[in-house]
């Protein structure tokens, strides 16, 4: 058994993870953390997430002396806390023998001048930064197996790049023609925390971070290319559904779309071929990726749509296959029943 402790654990991701944990065969919860002026510091995480009524875990605020125990005290420390928060934790809690999976944006990005422009502050955690690899499970597998730090996706990126990656691999795009990513997610992408821009009574449908998005430059960095990256706020819980329009190079045919897709995705028994465009009731909370194309032979045009669960594949799920990969397990272990 490995020993797991959850750092952020009364959020959505937290809690999430939490579950993940809980019914992985292998893992042992080893404890649950917040912030130390964190107003549910001290209650049971069955108190908040109703779903857990059944767990008995305290939420313990966090401190200097707990990161420190921490580092040498279990195997693997996931982070699902603000991105400040991991940038500044992440050398003491990578310090000694466990393994860190860092769910926010704060190691992602290789370019400390990009990550300072879209997250607003300075990356001064160098030698982290230089250990950490990007968890995109299906796409990073070698290196994930031998990491000690993983940067976990975004939710947007994740979806976007399970879209694009084939078609990049196999050199089918148009290098001169920008994919254009229009994505839709639900609130709980925001996280817990209440806020009027994601009250129920506020959410309608809506574009927001347009042309200026920080998942922009995290997806452009593993795609290898630039794109145009459009996220909405829709009015339901859980899901991102990701439809893609690109401009493939003169000549490509269907078939060559079919296998790029099937040479990528054949033994990644977490992503899903469709034979019709997935919907996000398909895919809500499960650890799946459905994926769909078309081709318009004629303009060279093909739309790919990709569906996730914002929360599982788009943060705690994939943390788990990556801690699946570290630890020399099949990928689904725990997330598929």
């Amino acid at each position: 058994m490995y020993s797991v402790s959850i750092i952020g654990a009364s959020g959505y991701t937290g809690a999430q993870l939490v579950q993940l944990v809980i019914q992985h065969p292998k893992l042992a919860l080893a404890g649950t953390y917040v912030s130390e002026n964190s107003s549910d510091a001290g209650r049971n995480i069955a108190e908040l997430h109703g779903n857990l009524a059944h767990v008995n875990a305290t939420l313990t605020p966090i401190s200097d002396a707990a990161l420190k125990e921490m580092a040498n005290g279990v195997d693997f420390i996931f982070l699902a806390t603000p991105h400040e928060a991991s940038h500044d934790w992440m050398p003491i809690l990578s310090s000694g023998k466990a393994k860190v999976l860092d769910l926010s944006g704060a190691f992602r990005l290789k370019d400390t001048q990009v990550f300072e422009q879209f997250y607003g502050f300075p990356h001064t955690q160098g030698q982290s930064l230089a250990q950490a690899v990007y968890g995109l499970a299906e796409w990073h597998e070698e290196q994930i197996a031998n990491a000690d730090v993983i940067a976990v996706p975004g939710c947007y990126p994740t979806a976007s790049l399970s879209a694009l990656k084939p078609l990049a691999t196999h050199n089918l795009l148009d290098d001169s023609v920008r994919p254009v990513i229009n994505a839709v997610s639900g609130v709980s992408g925001a996280g817990r925390k209440a806020s009027l821009t994601t009250s129920f009574f506020e959410v309608s449908l809506q574009a927001y971070g347009v042309l200026g998005h920080r998942h922009t430059p995290e997806i452009e960095a593993y795609l290898g290319t630039p794109v145009i990256f459009t996220p909405h706020l829709g009015n339901f819980k859980r899901g991102i559904l990701a439809t893609v329009t690109v401009k493939v190079k003169a000549g490509t045919t269907s078939e060559q779309l079919e296998q790029a897709y099937t040479d990528a995705y054949a033994d990644k028994p977490i992503v899903r071929l469709r034979k019709s465009f997935p919907k996000i009731d398909d895919v809500a909370h499960t650890p799946f990726v459905d994926l769909h194309w078309k081709l318009d032979e004629a303009s060279g045009y093909a739309v790919v749509t990709a569906a996730i669960d914002n929360v599982m594949k788009g943060a705690a799920s994939q943390a788990i296959q990556c801690l699946n990969i570290m630890t020399k397990q099949p990928v689904e272990t725990g997330l598929v029943l």
